[in-house]
């Protein structure tokens, strides 16, 4: 899965010279944090909600709401924008995507196609698809097991599920406590509590969870 197949689009820009309380109010009505800012054409900066907020009148200020409304006026996306912009292409491999916003700390990227964006990547979008991937919005059977980190167990766990009439939903491998196991997460339908256990017996160090959901 690739970035470009689940960024959100078409993608709410906004100019350098637009007044932050213009802005402020765009993001209230379109339901967005954050936006790229665009210039010519081209990507010259990136604005939050958060920077919009932090550069707004304190509550406890002795400001007038006339004075305060005058003073937004006057200051530009241009002035509390960051202008270090985080970008990936729109063939950035999804998980790639949520790497780098993981370990810059950001909640969306924009997205480039040919030296443009084309959309925004955000942490909405990759909570969308963790809800695909572990099949959130599915009812089945939900298991969480620990299994030997060793060639063949998946095989081993696929085939007896397959054989004893289960389905899968989803299907989800994580680290385990150590190097030598991984722990498993899945939803099968077709098959019962008892039946997962009878079938997995021999396979699952330790099942941690069963569970209809």
């Amino acid at each position: 899965m690739l970035v470009g197949e689940r960024m959100s689009r078409p993608v709410i820009s906004v100019s350098p010279d637009a007044p932050i309380n213009d802005i402020l109010a765009m993001f209230k009505k379109e339901r967005i944090r954050r936006a790229p800012v665009i210039k010519d054409g081209k990507l010259v900066g990136i604005i939050s909600q958060g920077d919009l907020l932090n550069a707004s009148p304190s509550p406890v200020t002795t400001l007038s709401i006339w004075e305060m409304n005058y003073l937004l006026s006057k200051v530009t996306v241009k002035r509390v924008m960051s202008k270090k912009v985080i970008t990936v292409d729109i063939d950035t491999p999804i998980e790639e995507a949520a790497r780098i916003m993981a370990d810059n700390k950001i909640g969306g990227m924009p997205v480039m196609n040919n030296g443009r964006v084309t959309g925004m990547i955000t942490e909405t979008d990759l909570f969308k698809i963790f809800l695909e991937l572990m099949g959130a919005r599915d009812k089945a059977l939900r298991v969480t097991a620990t299994i030997d980190d060793k060639p063949g167990q998946l095989a081993k766990i696929t085939k007896a599920i397959a054989e004893a009439g289960g389905n899968f939903i989803s299907f989800g491998f994580f680290s385990g406590a150590d190097a030598s196991t991984k722990i498993l997460t899945f939803k099968v339908e077709g098959l019962k509590k008892d039946e997962v256990k009878r079938v997995l017996g021999s396979v699952v160090k330790k099942f941690w969870d069963i569970r209809e959901s």
